[in-house]
């Protein structure tokens, strides 16, 4: 028979290891979700080559639009396309969205990663449609499409 402290004890473990496996599932999720770890050169840290070759990406087709999930929240989604009308292929690419208020303010900056050493990489001459959604856009942005910049590329 268990005293009163054991299975006290044994719920207190029950519940560490279930936070610890929790945690492990949602930071998963994140990384799955945010299309991978980042590039491993940040934009600050690009070659001459790299910088130079962010030209030859061009992003077309952006738009917004919105839905409710399951749950009944309104998610915001971004529908664009990438070209590679460079020479090179490119295995990893992070592009920046700026969203701005009516006052062209800034209300919101997020990166994001249309290509990644998950998905197949983008050939010369070739485009490519992705998709981002945010669950939670500040309520000043100014409902235009953002502006969309590449900052990183890895051949």
């Amino acid at each position: 028979m268990e005293s009163p402290v054991d299975d006290s004890r044994s719920t207190r473990v029950f519940i560490v290891v279930a936070g610890v496996v929790l945690a492990i599932i949602v930071a998963s999720v994140i990384l799955i979700r945010r299309g991978g770890p980042p590039p491993s050169s940040a934009s600050s840290a690009l070659t001459e080559e790299q910088k130079a070759y962010l030209g030859q990406i061009a992003v077309t087709e952006v738009r917004m639009s919105a839905a409710q999930n399951f749950l009944g929240d309104t998610v915001t989604y971004l529908d664009a396309r990438v070209t590679n009308k460079g020479t090179k292929v490119v295995r990893q690419l992070e592009l920046e969205l700026v969203f701005v208020d009516v006052l062209s303010q800034v209300v919101l900056r997020e990166m994001t990663r249309p290509i990644t050493p998950r998905t197949s990489p983008l050939k010369p001459g070739e485009s490519r449609s992705f998709r981002v959604s945010f669950e939670h856009i500040p309520v000043d942005w100014n409902q235009t499409p953002p502006t969309v910049t590449p900052k990183a590329v890895q051949f």
